[in-house]
């Protein structure tokens, strides 16, 4: 008889590790859930034809999708899949977005732009039931969504990992947010981790509304400083708060965020932290001073609360 639960990934992506460590996880606590495989077949016109391998019918679907791919062809892949799915009559399909693509278009800043985030919860609600992710940038997308949307915290995980470091030396450690935005992130960090010091970073801007500076609301002088933020992108803002808190007088800097992008490459970044941890949300490779978190466990935790009827904000405690 086949497993109640599906959990289906493109094998052929560099993210089907993500899912397959998801789905060792849940094994080792029931049988019922099964490892399914999509296989995405390229034309030479690039366009695009997915196929489930695994019978869905009447089963509950859960599609790990990978995160790594170029976001068009990571939203294509979500229509396509998610209407094969619906068309090969799956009971249930539940989303899982290891890092949420265009999460950040979430507002129309300037004239004649989509916000691009509601689209991707129109397509989603089009066709799926419900999204699961990880530290979306702005947790009020879930109004985008008529469908359910479950956006797991990062700092339970970050913190079992990262706290024996600072074991000896937590009354030294101040938590900074490099913006005003990421304060509340950066206070429950705080708190789980036992620190009672919070700084947080704020950008000055010129005339023309460019970026010149930041000014750090906090003393910094003579502490250790674990910056946290929930997208490393060109990593430029972490990059100068790291720079003006060592002019302040800061010791050891050290970084966290769960989604690594690093467009301009790990080094530009790491190079400028004592040490830097980042999740596993994208794949990363190995570099020195850079320590990966694996969030595989916290999803697969998530996902058999969600088949076994318990609570997800558990999770959050």
């Amino acid at each position: 008889m086949d497993a109640r639960y599906v959990i289906l990934a493109d094998s052929e992506s560099s993210g089907y590790d993500f899912a397959r460590a998801i789905h060792q996880d849940l094994s080792k606590r029931s049988g019922a859930f099964e490892l399914g495989e999509i296989k995405v077949k390229e034309f030479r016109d690039h366009e695009r034809k997915p196929r489930i391998e695994a019978n869905v019918r009447g089963r509950d679907c859960y599609f790990i999708h990978d995160s790594n791919k170029d976001p068009s062809v990571w939203f294509l892949d979500l229509c396509l899949i998610n209407e094969a799915l619906r068309k090969s009559s799956a009971r249930q399909i539940i989303d899982v977005f290891p890092y949420h693509r265009f999460a950040r278009q979430d507002r129309k800043d300037v004239s004649r732009v989509p916000i691009s985030a509601k689209v991707v919860a129109r397509a989603v609600d089009d066709y799926a039931h419900g999204v699961l992710t990880l530290d979306v940038h702005n947790p009020a997308i879930d109004g985008f969504y008529d469908s359910r949307f479950d956006n797991l915290p990062s700092f339970p995980t970050a913190v079992k990992q990262i706290k024996p470091f600072f074991e000896k030396e937590l009354s030294n450690l101040v938590i900074m947010s490099p913006d005003a935005g990421g304060g509340p992130r950066a206070q429950s960090f705080a708190k789980r981790l036992g620190v009672e010091q919070v700084v947080i970073g704020y950008k000055t801007r010129g005339k023309n509304g460019e970026i010149e500076g930041l000014h750090i609301a906090g003393d910094v002088d003579g502490r250790d400083i674990l910056i946290v933020d929930d997208i490393v992108d060109s990593g430029g803002t972490l990059v100068n708060a790291c720079a003006v808190a060592r002019k302040l007088g800061a010791k050891k800097i050290y970084g966290y965020a769960p989604h690594g992008l690093f467009t301009k490459g790990v080094s530009e970044v790491v190079s400028s932290f004592d040490r830097f941890w980042v999740g596993d949300t994208l794949n990363q490779k190995p570099f020195d001073k850079l320590e990966v978190i694996s969030f595989a466990p916290l999803f697969a935790d998530a996902l058999y609360r969600m088949t076994s009827g318990q609570s997800l904000s558990e999770l959050f405690d």
